[in-house]
């Protein structure tokens, strides 16, 4: 089921083109993520989803309401993770909680709080909350209404790398609760562990809509496997799968290069001819590979 459809989207800021013309669509369970570089055009997309920003052209439909016309019902259905926000030093994680959730006909238990682990910090003041746990109160706000939809923006910027991760898992066990997720991040690394599919973003065009391993596999770039085998290995064994573009020798590893799932093809036919693929690397491309490709930058 469709949650989210944005058809031929339209915004400007005086000259400055800042959306153009986007068109796509967000399943219901989905991890959706919205990926560019900074100034692509990504918060403004998802600030016009939330009724945020007026659109200059096209139209949206968030679960069948209109940003501009529904906004009292759309925020009941929506929760939104800003790129930027902040709350009184002095507040304490109860005294927030308590005052999101007056804003909501149906607010959420104690639950929210158990699965972002901050049940046991209600009394103390945000002013002490590391960034991690800061994040974590913040996607708690966007989650007290039992929103649907939950925008996350740029949800690990600035986090170190345990925190990042932390958040990972976080955002896996909120799908797993029901709810649609929006991601928008210019952390390619961030996208592919998350999202079940993608659009790339730049200067405020799509570029392309898949899966991120659609993505990659979209580039062509070769994967190089190198492993030592437990065998001889008869000739054309691996030459003639398919993917395959070259199978050389080094010392006593033998390297594979090729395309598509050339992995699962050699390791496959290595399997049914009883040999084990010792020492297995796997150099292969990444997502930020593939916006590199696509987009004709780096990000």
């Amino acid at each position: 089921m469709t949650v989210i459809e944005v058809d031929r989207l339209h915004k400007r800021y005086g000259a400055k083109v800042a959306v153009d013309d986007v068109t796509f669509s967000v399943e219901d369970g989905e991890i959706f993520g919205i990926l560019g570089p900074n100034g692509a055009g990504k918060t403004t997309i998802v600030e016009c989803i939330e009724g945020l920003r007026r659109p200059d052209g096209g139209s949206i439909s968030v679960l069948g309401l209109d940003p501009q016309h529904d906004r009292t019902e759309l925020r009941q259905q929506v929760g939104a993770q800003l790129q930027e926000s902040a709350l009184p030093d002095k507040i304490t994680v109860a005294e927030a909680i308590s005052l999101y959730g007056s804003f909501y006909r149906s607010p959420a238990d104690g639950a929210a709080l158990e699965i972002l682990g901050l049940s046991g910090q209600r009394n103390r003041r945000y002013r002490k909350f590391s960034g991690g746990q800061k994040q974590r109160l913040s996607i708690a706000l966007a989650l007290i209404g039992r929103p649907r939809i939950a925008v996350l923006d740029e949800l690990t910027t600035g986090l170190d790398p345990q925190a990042r991760r932390d958040t990972w898992t976080l955002v896996r066990d909120i799908r797993d609760t029901g709810v649609t997720i929006l991601l928008v991040t210019h952390l390619m690394e961030e996208a592919d562990r998350l999202c079940d599919r993608a659009m790339l973003v730049t200067a405020g065009r799509v570029i392309a809509n898949d899966s991120p391993s659609g993505l990659i596999a979209s580039i062509g770039i070769q994967q190089r496997i190198r492993f030592h085998p437990s065998g001889p290995i008869a000739d054309g064994l691996l030459t003639a799968l398919p993917g395959v573009s070259s199978v050389t020798a080094a010392a006593d590893d033998v390297i594979v290069t090729g395309t598509g799932d050339v992995l699962g093809a050699v390791t496959f036919a290595l399997g049914q001819a009883g040999i084990a693929a010792e020492r297995l690397d796997v150099q292969r491309a990444s997502l930020e590979d593939a916006f590199v490709v696509l987009t004709g930058r780096s990000t």
